[in-house]
């Protein structure tokens, strides 16, 4: 049976794992590290996905049996990993919202960033092996689908691998909905918050709200309706023991796409679990891949190729991120990079001044001396005429330039 969704699946997936990365270096560099780990684990599964429909399209031969291995841990981890990334999100924007943290200093950023990664990858890398446990056999090829993983529909299988992403979820809704009902109590103090973090404007506060909301309604009912299957569709299987549970370790299964797709709730579920790691990626592009901080890295990404073409950018177009500010000269700054400053030289001596101002200090009668400088630097020769009497005068000289020998 032909594939209604190729080649479409496999753009679209390829596109995805683009999208999704271009904006890493610059919420990397603002130690966004929730945001990071959710591009990241996106990025991945969408090229994961990609590989599994070019090379298993109309076949389920077990063309590749390491990366079999390899691609139903990644599945796995990403089926955990992008919730725990939105949980990361939304914790950091309650804390945000609740004014509990403003993670300025440099302590406070890395320890929120140790605490985004001990979610968004301990939870995955944990639950991995855990899944081991209850792993019928190595893995399952569906025609068209690639590589899958398997699991025993065994009461065990439920807190070991099938209820993660819920949990994950519910917690984030809980974090969605307290820091709505935060913002709502100090919505007056929000903006001043805001503007005490560089890192994170106003706007972009809302973007991420936005995009963990959205993978919350989206993502979360699509794990609770793929639970909901494994416990009402399929018996449940009794634990007996480890060797019952991985006898026959090694048998592949393969599931040609006339049989798995002539069932609809197989086609639902199987469409639905790859299609929504695809929405992921486009849809944190949507939010991010056109804001004004991205437009001014494409921007500069732009002119940067052209240059090597021949062409120059307008005189009007900075050619940095920070150029016109003031008291500082860009001396590098790269796209992902921190910019460096050094500050500018300060202004040359002027040739000629007035004297006038530091004689009136010392309290000299203006009228009683005449004064001329000679500059020739970097020494000053300053010669004052004082009349010693009405019918003499003298001459001082305060400041001598060496004679030369």
């Amino acid at each position: 049976m032909a594939d209604p969704s190729y080649p479409a699946f496999s753009i679209f997936s390829f596109i995805g794992f683009i999208l999704v990365l271009i904006p890493l270096p610059w919420h990397f560099q603002a130690w966004n590290s929730g945001t990071c780990l959710f591009m990241i684990w996106t990025a991945i599964g969408c090229l994961n996905l990609f590989i599994n429909s070019i090379v298993w399209h109309n076949n389920a031969i077990d063309w590749a049996p390491v990366w079999c291995d390899i691609s139903t841990r990644i599945t796995l981890g990403v089926s955990v990993a992008i919730p725990a990334a939105s949980l990361c999100i939304n914790r950091r924007l309650y804390k945000i919202a609740s004014g509990t943290t403003v993670s300025i200093t440099r302590e406070h950023k890395r320890r929120a960033v140790m605490i985004d990664l001990a979610i968004g990858l301990g939870i995955p890398f944990l639950q991995i092996p855990l899944q081991f446990i209850v792993q019928g056999h190595r893995y399952n090829i569906w025609e068209d689908m690639g590589c899958l993983p398997t699991t025993v529909n065994t009461p065990a299988a439920y807190p070991l691998s099938f209820v993660w992403p819920n949990v994950i979820g519910i917690i984030s809704a809980v974090y969605c909905i307290l820091t709505l009902r935060a913002f709502m109590k100090r919505r007056a103090q929000f903006s001043e918050f805001l503007s005490s973090n560089s890192t994170l404007t106003v706007n972009r506060y809302f973007r991420l709200m936005s995009l963990a909301t959205v993978e919350l309604l989206f993502n979360t009912p699509i794990s609770a309706y793929g639970l909901y299957l494994n416990a009402t569709l399929t018996p449940i299987y009794p634990w007996k023991s480890w060797a019952d549970i991985h006898f026959d370790w090694y048998t592949i299964d393969t599931v040609p796409a006339v049989l798995w797709r002539s069932r609809r709730i197989h086609v639902v579920t199987l469409e639905l679990s790859r299609w929504s790691v695809v929405f992921c990626a486009l849809i944190f592009f949507a939010f991010f891949g056109f804001a004004d901080e991205s437009r001014k890295h494409y921007r500069l990404a732009y002119w940067a190729v052209a240059k090597r073409f021949g062409i120059t950018p307008p005189s009007s177009f900075p050619l940095t991120h920070n150029a016109g500010l003031k008291g500082s000269i860009p001396l590098k700054n790269t796209i992902g990079s921190l910019p460096v400053f050094i500050p500018r030289p300060p202004p040359p001596p002027q040739p000629r001044t007035s004297f006038a101002s530091s004689v009136a200090r010392n309290s000299f009668d203006k009228s009683d001396y005449t004064a001329s400088i000679y500059h020739s630097p970097p020494e000053y020769e300053i010669n004052l005429t004082f009349p010693a009497s009405p019918s003499s005068s003298s001459t001082s000289r305060l400041f001598e330039k060496p004679q030369d020998a």
